[in-house]
């Protein structure tokens, strides 16, 4: 009997953990189980709520750059540490969000925007070493990284006039 009760005890502790597990990661796809996915709508809601930046990874499942930088984005784990900075959306196939602000320089895929706390697209985040017209267009990490940091410091820094005060205040 005190066998039974141990086995009913632990399937029903490991049951649900086993099932929040698979949940939770059913919106990685394969982009990094490590990293806290959202969908497009509930990230909207969890950046203006916490006051973060998104970011937004857009791409198809029949696209070959997409299958080639998937692999590199879930494997970097620089990327996988500052994405705990953002709000991580990635949308695939007809989940991308409809509207020009999504199609800053065009419709190419995969291309990763970043937007602010209240939604909007910011431009001013884009690869800096890619190329003119396709400036959301990132094929590897390296690229990515930066772009993340960039975003971090603009978006997550206090305005001047308080990094000012702030200083002036502990002398």
């Amino acid at each position: 009997m005190q066998t039974m009760t141990s086995q009913v005890v632990f399937t029903c502790a490991f049951v649900p953990f086993l099932f929040l597990s698979v949940v939770g990661n059913e919106l990685a796809r394969g982009w990094g189980d490590n990293i806290d996915w959202m969908t497009f709508e509930d990230g909207l809601k969890a950046a203006k709520e916490q006051n973060k930046p998104l970011m937004l990874v857009i791409h198809k499942s029949w696209c070959g750059a997409c299958k080639a930088l998937m692999p590199q984005f879930a494997e970097s784990k620089e990327i996988e540490e500052l994405s705990k900075n953002f709000i991580m959306v990635h949308t695939e196939d007809d989940e991308e969000p409809k509207g020009e602000q999504y199609l800053p320089d065009g419709g190419y895929i995969p291309r990763i925007l970043f937007l602010d706390p209240e939604g909007n697209v910011r431009k001013d985040f884009y690869n800096v070493g890619g190329h003119d017209e396709y400036k959301y267009y990132y094929y590897s990490p390296e690229l990515i990284v930066p772009t993340m940091k960039r975003v971090m410091e603009k978006i997550h820094s206090p305005p001047e006039e308080e990094k000012t005060t702030s200083m002036s205040d502990e002398l």
